[in-house]
């Protein structure tokens, strides 16, 4: 397993999770995320790309919502528990994140490949 990798565990592990409103996906919308992050979603076409780009939307954005929820990159998963990063119906985790780990995504995002979702 590769440092980044473990570090992306690690760091999953420690952002907490809330229940967003059904439905909902305010927050959805093209991001990047690193190489090894990548690895982990499914590969969509350049079409799909280019749609999702054009409606401003996540690639992985579906009828029902995020259709990676789970294994959804780190930036994605830090939406909603900052205060950096609201949540637009203001939901959020019971304790956010704290900011250490905030810090430590932001960094990990800065010094890694980024590309876009």
């Amino acid at each position: 397993m590769s440092c980044t990798r473990r570090q992306i565990d690690h760091l999953r592990l420690q952002i907490p999770s809330f229940a967003c409103v059904p439905g909902c996906h305010d927050c959805c919308g093209p991001v990047t995320a690193s190489s090894e992050e990548m690895s982990r979603l499914p590969v969509k076409s350049d079409a799909e790309h280019d749609a999702a780009l054009a409606e401003l939307n996540c690639v992985h954005l579906g009828p029902q919502g995020c259709e990676v929820y789970t294994q959804r990159p780190l930036i994605c998963r830090l939406f909603g528990t900052t205060a950096s990063l609201p949540c637009p119906r203001g939901r959020g985790p019971e304790t956010p994140t704290e900011p250490q780990v905030e810090r430590q995504v932001h960094r990990l995002i800065a010094t890694t490949r980024q590309v876009l979702v």
